[in-house]
C-alpha cells in the first residue's frame, strides 16, 4: 500500500504542463509572415526529411537559438518533432522564457501530410 501511496503522490507532483499538439492553431500562425517553423528532431532525423522552411534546433539548447531566431518573443513560433513530445518539452521551456506564441504542431508526418492537404 506504501508503494502505491508513493508512486501516486510521485506522479501528481510532476509537471503537468505538456502541452497539446494544435495543429489547427500551427496552420495558422504558419501563415503570419514572421512565423518561425523550428524543428527539434535529431540531425539524423532532418537529414532524412523536414518541413519546408524549418531550421533544426537542439531542443537542448532551444532557448538560446530562439534568443537570436526570434528576438520578439511574440514572434508566432511553430515546433515538431517525431511526435509532439520534444516539441512539447521545447514549447514549454520557450513559455517559461515569455515567448507568447509558441505552437505544439506535434509530430513531423502528420503535419506534412496536413500541409500538403492545404496546397
Amino acid at each position: 500500500m506504501r508503494t502505491l501511496v508513493a508512486v501516486f503522490a510521485l506522479l501528481t507532483a510532476l509537471p503537468l504542463s505538456a502541452a497539446e499538439v494544435d495543429q489547427d492553431a500551427a496552420l495558422n500562425a504558419l501563415l503570419e509572415p514572421d512565423a518561425v517553423l523550428i524543428d527539434v528532431r535529431t540531425p539524423e532525423e532532418f537529414a532524412e526529411g523536414a518541413l519546408p522552411g524549418a531550421t533544426r534546433v537542439d531542443p537542448e539548447a532551444i532557448v538560446e537559438h530562439l534568443a537570436t531566431l526570434a528576438p520578439d518573443k511574440n514572434t508566432p513560433i511553430v515546433l515538431y518533432c517525431r511526435s509532439g513530445r520534444r516539441s512539447s518539452n521545447a514549447q514549454d521551456a520557450l513559455a517559461a522564457e515569455g515567448y507568447t506564441q509558441v505552437i505544439n504542431a506535434g509530430g513531423y508526418e502528420e503535419l506534412s501530410q496536413v500541409l500538403e492537404q492545404q496546397d
